[in-house]
């Protein structure tokens, strides 16, 4: 069958399933499992014979919708928070997986960008950190003790001075996604540019390792987080401007549902890296440095798994419970 008569004849039927994604269609748990059976097979076929084609990004969207329906309209026992992180936001994650790949790869490239600066440019650091800072920081390198601002305050001020910090920062990077991502963009560069610079002067220094068995054990959590919101604000600047067979206002509607919930998901790891940065990095300087290393390892280890290969693992039992039920 060509596409587009394999379109024509099931066009009706997809058009049904929209509605019942928005609300304007009302249906029970069990009929929404039938229209996810109906997807699946549509979406197996065109993923058989079309491929390359738009239709299987179309059809697959519309499945994943109608998965998540189910999952927020059946009977369970199970605590709603434990499945919205063990199950909703891995599948989104898993769905928009490709606007984590452009964050990862404008991270990359930014800090870069940051330390390329910092090397030619000898009043770059000054002028993104301030003079303020960068003379407060080289006290301290010379007294030995190069991440002794971390020191200062108590630790409970500190935890919440910074985890009120980061959440703000993090919430900057996802709204501004509003306009049309460039908002996003233009956060992110400057975070990560200044990410950049920053460990470029303590290398030049000559105490990078210093500074990244203190920076890291809260920092991999933060900035790794700090991604994600990047991710989710492009996520819902392209559901503006990439409206597919939506209308824009209707795949508006879906990309800020679904960014949200992937950048709400980021809470625990910046509250975890608050609390690192409040409590523990401050003691960094005097830790052996086989701790400081498996708290890095071990923090990193743990969201990366949770954003990079768990979607992929939920997804896959998805497809399974899917071959299972046809």
């Amino acid at each position: 069958m060509r596409e587009i008569a394999f379109i024509k004849q099931n066009k009706e039927k997809w058009l049904e399933f929209e509605l019942a994604i928005f609300g304007k269609a009302k249906k029970n748990p069990d009929e929404l499992a039938n229209l996810y059976i109906q997807m699946m097979n549509d979406l197996s076929y065109a993923q058989t014979y079309y491929p390359k084609s738009k239709t299987v990004i179309y059809l697959n969207h519309l499945a994943s919708q109608i998965y998540q329906k189910i999952y927020k309209t059946k009977r369970t026992e199970k605590n709603r928070i434990v499945e919205f992180f063990l199950t909703e936001i891995p599948l989104l994650v898993y769905e928009y997986k490709r606007y984590l790949l452009y964050s990862f790869i404008l991270f990359v490239a930014t800090v870069a960008i940051g330390v390329v600066s910092a090397k030619y440019d000898p009043n770059f650091v000054r002028l993104i950190l301030g003079d303020e800072y960068v003379n407060m920081t080289l006290e301290n390198i010379k007294k030995g003790n190069p991440m002794a601002v971390y020191g200062s305050g108590s630790n409970w001020g500190s935890f919440i001075a910074i985890t009120m910090n980061n959440l703000y920062v993090g919430a900057k990077c996802y709204f501004f996604g509003i306009f049309a991502g460039i908002g996003t963009f233009f956060i992110f560069l400057n975070n990560c540019i200044m990410l950049g610079s920053f460990q470029y002067f303590f290398y030049e220094e000559g105490v990078f390792w210093k500074s990244v068995r203190g920076i890291w054990i809260h920092g991999s959590m933060e900035i790794f987080a700090i991604v994600i919101e990047t991710a989710a604000g492009f996520i819902l600047g392209a559901s503006m401007l990439f409206p597919k067979t939506f209308s824009r206002l209707n795949s508006f509607k879906i990309g800020f549902k679904n960014s949200f919930k992937i950048f709400l998901s980021t809470f625990p790891f910046t509250i975890s890296a608050g609390f690192l940065e409040g409590f523990i990095t401050r003691y960094s300087i005097d830790m052996p440095n086989w701790l400081s290393s498996f708290i890095i390892l071990l923090t990193l280890g743990i969201i990366s798994f949770y954003y990079l290969i768990y979607p992929f693992i939920v997804n896959k039992k998805v497809q399974q419970l899917s071959a299972k039920l046809n």
